[in-house]
Parts: structure tokens; C-alpha cells; sequence
């Protein structure tokens, strides 16, 4: 959203679970292929559950799980009745990418696929222009949400 001739982020605060969800749906019908989008937050910030409720918005139907130490996860979805392929990685258990694990990196930012990051740091020099979904807790089972990037221009236009 533009105010001022700034972007001014796009954010909620206390959501409960299910506000959190809806909310991952409803970013979820803006992705586009090509599409990578970075989560941060706390341990128990509600990661994992804003990339399985997106996930479901995009039509996957089996268990979306964290991929923490199988790193990475593949599945099938769709967008306006075709496939696409929703990618999701868990890279907590890195500290840094080497050469080796940039090129397994790039088989996930397929331009046809669209990435879901948790703990992204070891990757982010190999993003290009990725959407941040920030995640923190806001009290007891409450969390706040902000999104810059791509995706907080395409939520400025809704």
C-alpha cells in the first residue's frame, strides 16, 4: 500500500489461529508462479500453519508438515484449474548454503513453482526479490502478521 508516496507495510495484530488462516488463504489466491515467500518468527510463531492453511487454499489435500529435517517438501496444487507445484523448505537446521546447496536450492525456485521458506537466512543472498511474511506472538495463543514484498503490493490492491 502506497501513502505518501511510501510502501507502508501491511500488518495485523492479534490474530487467533483461525484469523490466521483465513488470512494465509486470502494471501494464498494472490501468489503467482515463480512466486517465493519467506517466513520469520519465533519458534511456535504460527509459521508452519500459515504455509499449511495457504497451502490448502491452493487445493493441497494430503498432510502439509514441516519439512525441518527432510528440509524440503514438495506437493500438487492449483491455481485457476491448472497444476502447480507449491514448495515447501525448512532450512533450520543450516547455518550456510554451499555452492552444493545453492544449485539443490534452485530445483525449488522453479519459475513455475511457487516456494514457501521458513528460516530462510542461510538463503536469502540467493533470492531473488522474495515476499517476508513476519510472524510474532502477541500473547497467549494471539499473533501478529506483516508482509512486505510482492505480496503487500498485490494486498495494497484488494
Amino acid at each position: 500500500m502506497v501513502a505518501g508516496g511510501f510502501l507502508v507495510p501491511m500488518e495485523w495484530e492479534k490474530l487467533d489461529e483461525e484469523e490466521l488462516k483465513r488470512l494465509a488463504a486470502r494471501v494464498a489466491v494472490l501468489l503467482e508462479p515463480g512466486d517465493v515467500v519467506v517466513l520469520s518468527g519465533e519458534v511456535g510463531s504460527g509459521k508452519t500453519t500459515f504455509v499449511r492453511a495457504a497451502m490448502r487454499a491452493l487445493g493441497v489435500r494430503e498432510r502439509v508438515t514441516s519439512p525441518t529435517y527432510q528440509l524440503a517438501r514438495s506437493y500438487e496444487g492449483e491455481m485457476a484449474g491448472s497444476g502447480v507445484t507449491l514448495n515447501h523448505l525448512d532450512l533450520y537446521r543450516l547455518e550456510e548454503i554451499g555452492s552444493a546447496d545453492v544449485l539443490e536450492l534452485e530445483d525449488y525456485l522453479d519459475p513455475g513453482a511457487i516456494t514457501f521458506i521458513e528460516w530462510a537466512d542461510p538463503a536469502l543472498g540467493s533470492l531473488e526479490a522474495p515476499s517476508l511474511v513476519e510472524l510474532s506472538h502477541q500473547g497467549e495463543g494471539l499473533r501478529g502478521v506483516r508482509i512486505t514484498g510482492p505480496l503487500e503490493e498485490r494486498l495494497g490492491g484488494c
